[in-house]
């Protein structure tokens, strides 16, 4: 079914036809309250075993197998191997219904943990050749264990589901390795939204917070992003005749400043937000070689289409020009691009009151967050809803927590349960508003 159709199937839904749908198809509220409270303790149990045992993009084997086996126990029929090391779990219904996915990442960041915790990791690693730690620093534990957790209660709902679930069990959000295909594209390319295929899709993502409090924004939520790689050539000379020579270091300079005034002064940033961030610079081997070349890396966000095409424009003609201006030459590529995470204004309006419930109306219509997922990758034909669960320590206000990515990151595993209720309720309450129809 198409996006069109399916607003107009619950646009044409009468608010009292909606609530008589949920009353006769929904877990009820009590019910669905205990079912989770029952769970819990695996979810917790679940979420510190990745947290110890973390693996990064498209390296998941041991999660992946963690989650495959847990989910054959429940039942559930299960794919392995889809975009490398992804699962994907179907479990059917004991009643006609639609098809609904629900999408949790797994993949862990090159980050040494800073939080004194007992099952704190230490796992160590070797990532773009250097010895690095690994750590779940983006909460991708908590979206595993929250899913599984769902897929356990909906498991013991089964008779009672009009339609079927599909779990998706993601790799490489973060990103594959370089020279590699991975990530959402790629489980989308092997088949994940295939056989069955959904018809709406339901994601979620841990930040920092209110514990327990739910964030969503219809339309855009998450930003585009662009990888951006730049590469100055000059010409090598000593350090002590710098004229013999040109120097790209100092190319580089004038291209990463100039780049700031690309969203500072060239953007119409009422419109919407845009950034563009230089975060790695690399060139030279000797104090006194001016060296041949030089390396920058960054990243763009954007939330307008037109804007984005613009501001990519923009990146590419400022550094060419001012190498061009030096004597030197600049190659600007644009790589793994990810679309805005947008969640259907129409899926979103239908499904406030579910999310409403289940965070007893903890929640925040107004969430913009500048990073940006692969999760657009899925919604590129159905739509699709992505909320994100706040998870800090009690009293910690959200600017005072440590953010995703950092080796500090936190997550209030009190918050985890929230997140179960959520998933099992869009399923099942989006069912039940099916049924209405």
């Amino acid at each position: 079914m198409n996006r069109t159709l399916i607003a107009l199937v619950f646009a044409s839904l009468p608010a009292a036809v909606a609530a008589q749908g949920a009353a006769q198809g929904a877990a009820r509220p009590a019910d669905l309250e205990s079912r989770v409270a029952a769970i819990t303790p695996k979810v917790l149990a679940w979420r510190r075993d990745f947290h110890q045992n973390p693996e990064l993009g498209n390296n998941e084997k041991r999660t992946a197998k963690v989650v495959a086996d847990q989910l054959q126990a429940m039942g559930i029929a299960v794919r392995t191997g889809v975009g490398k090391t992804g699962v994907v779990g179907v479990l059917k219904g004991a009643k006609p219904g639609p098809v609904i996915a629900l999408r949790a990442d797994m993949d862990a960041l090159p980050v040494t943990e800073d939080v004194d915790l007992p099952f704190k990791s230490v796992v160590k690693t070797t990532y773009n050749g250097q010895s690095v730690g690994v750590m779940h620093a983006c909460g991708h534990d908590a979206h595993t264990a929250m899913l599984l957790g769902a897929a356990d209660v909906l498991s013991k709902m089964k008779a009672d589901l009009a339609g079927t679930v599909v779990f998706i069990f993601q790799p490489a959000e973060e990103g594959p390795p370089a020279g590699e295909e991975g990530g959402a594209p790629l489980m989308v390319k092997d088949g994940a939204l295939k056989n069955p295929a959904p018809e709406v899709i339901f994601g979620m993502h841990v930040w920092p917070d209110s514990a327990g409090r739910i964030t969503y924004r219809p339309k855009g939520a998450m930003s585009a992003s662009d990888q951006l790689d730049i590469v100055v050539r000059g010409k090598q000379t000593h350090g002590a005749q710098a004229w013999r020579g040109v120097d790209p270091i100092v190319v580089s300079a004038q291209i990463i400043g100039a780049l700031q005034t690309i969203t500072s002064r060239q953007t119409d940033i009422t419109v919407a937000p845009a950034v563009v961030t230089i975060g790695m610079v690399s060139g030279g081997i000797r104090r006194n070689i001016i060296p041949d070349s030089v390396v920058m890396q960054g990243t763009i966000r954007t939330f307008d289409n037109e804007m984005r095409k613009d501001v990519l424009m923009r990146v590419k003609r400022t550094a060419e020009r001012i190498a061009e201006a030096s004597g030197a030459t600049a190659v600007v590529t644009y790589s793994a691009p990810n679309d805005v995470v947008f969640n259907d204004p129409a899926l979103t309006t239908r499904m406030a009151p579910t999310i409403d419930r289940v965070a007893n109306g903890h929640v925040n219509t107004s969430g913009l967050w500048m990073p940006s997922e692969d999760f657009p990758a899925f919604t590129k034909d159905i739509p699709g809803l992505y909320v994100f669960l706040g998870v800090n320590k009690a009293g910690v206000k959200p600017d005072d927590a440590a953010p995703n990515h950092s080796p500090k990151f936190f997550v209030n595993e009190d918050a985890l349960p929230t997140g179960v209720r959520a998933y099992v309720a869009l399923v099942t309450d989006y069912m039940a508003l099916k049924a209405a129809k």
